[in-house]
């Protein structure tokens, strides 16, 4: 009974940790959690096969980071395959709004899809800002799959020391 006690217990060890796994990805990915609306443009002919097949994913997932200091506050968003003019940005109050659009990269030839992840079409993201940022003064960046925004903070967001004087 004591070899079955003990498997009863490490099996429950086992589900726990898988289902604490689970919670712990679904937390963390659910911002980066991102639908992609296809974009319908008409095809010039047909052997033109720039819309993604209807079995493309809608879903997909675009890891970003969020890292403020006494000066800034920097976004990071990865955005594989897109270029500056795939994305557009604003700041509406205390949220950056990120929307853009990943074309659709299909390989050629006479061979078909097995197995079709990527995420095609329209998206948008949203950050909510930690403090207040002048918008007029961002600068953006995007270089090899990576977009960096770099928001200045408010004067009266950045904070101010204090001194302390005697008497």
């Amino acid at each position: 009974m004591d070899k079955l006690a003990e498997f009863r217990h490490g099996l429950e060890e086992t589900w726990h940790s898988l289902g604490e796994g689970w919670r712990q990805l679904r937390d963390r990915a659910s911002e980066a959690l991102t639908r992609f609306t296809p974009v319908n443009r008409s095809r010039s002919s047909p052997e033109d096969t720039s819309s993604p097949p209807a079995l493309a994913a809608n879903w997909g997932l675009l890891a970003g980071d969020l890292y403020e200091d006494g000066e800034q506050i920097v976004v990071r968003l990865e955005v594989p395959g897109m270029v500056k003019e795939d994305l557009e940005l604003e700041v509406r109050e205390d949220v950056l709004l990120i929307r853009g659009e990943k074309r659709v990269e299909q390989e050629r030839g006479n061979g078909r899809y097995r197995v079709r992840q990527c995420t095609f079409g329209s998206f948008r993201r949203s950050f909510q800002l930690p403090a207040p940022v002048i918008a007029e003064k961002a600068r953006a960046k995007c270089s090899n799959g990576v977009l960096r925004i770099e928001l200045p903070k408010e004067a009266r967001a950045r904070g101010r020391r204090i001194e302390v004087r005697s008497g």
